[in-house]
């Protein structure tokens, strides 16, 4: 009836939504339909005793919840069968698409379509907004890279890496390019060490391992990886949580 008396005013949707669903107008994002839905009666006006009891159970819920939540008493949606209670989850970071899910009751549309009477709810989210909302995820850590040179080094590289693996050690094998370019990836992914494998090395069963925080370099025996690497990690991480200096590495792989 208040959209009625002032249909001469409304936008062309709002005239065809006055015909089929006239609680639409409330949610117009037409300038010209503003000022007449602002002015539309309050729901708090029509309310049931039954239904404020509803809606004040479904709050005292979510106050218990710890959910934060607004109330919008022009809060519509766009299907006829919602009732009750109808909810929308909005940020302010997607600029005008801030919903990013939306729902409510609709405990009447089972029966509407012939069925028995039968609660209902339910939502909808738009992927693409939810994803926006994410975080970039961090690039996982890695412990160690493996820095082969030549062709025997590979093959060994490859079941080196997938012993540290195993025990856990996050690892990659840089096995492109010289020697420089493969050291670089290693400082690039933020590895803690590099275990280089060339032909002198596995001739003396052995892996040079750098520290490439500090440049610090030592020899250790290939009997010793896995282990020995995760030994090391351990050190590192106890000195860093405790704020301590760790003696050279040829001096830890001589004590150990």
């Amino acid at each position: 009836a208040h959209f009625e008396a002032h249909r001469d005013q409304l936008s062309e949707d709002s005239l065809v939504r006055l015909e089929k669903n006239p609680l639409r107008i409330l949610d117009s994002k037409d300038p010209r339909d503003r000022p007449i839905a602002d002015a539309a009666p309050d729901i708090d006006a029509y309310l049931t005793p039954e239904a404020r009891a509803f809606f004040e159970a479904v709050t005292a819920g979510l106050d218990a919840a710890g959910v934060a939540w607004t109330r919008n008493a022009r809060l519509v949606r766009g299907l006829d069968y919602y009732r009750h209670t109808a909810f929308e989850f909005v940020t302010d970071r997607l600029g005008s698409q801030g919903t990013v899910l939306a729902g409510g009751r609709y405990d009447g549309l089972i029966e509407s379509l012939g069925g028995a009477p039968t609660a209902g709810v339910g939502w909808a989210a738009g992927v693409e907004r939810l994803a926006m909302l994410l975080d970039e995820p961090e690039k996982p850590g890695i412990d160690a890279v493996v820095v082969p040179m030549g062709a025997a080094a590979e093959l060994r590289a490859t079941g080196l890496v997938a012993e540290l693996r195993r025990a856990g050690v996050a690892t990659d094998m840089a096995f492109r390019g010289n020697m420089k370019r493969r050291m670089a990836k290693a400082n690039d992914q933020g590895a803690r060490y590099a275990l280089i494998l060339g032909d002198d090395e596995l001739a003396n069963d052995k892996v040079q391992v750098k520290a490439l925080k500090t440049g610090d370099q030592a020899a250790m025996p290939l009997s010793w990886v896995p282990q020995g690497i995760f030994d090391l990690l351990f050190e590192d991480q106890v000195a860093e949580d405790h704020g301590e200096q760790l003696p050279p590495l040829a001096q830890r792989l001589t004590t150990a």
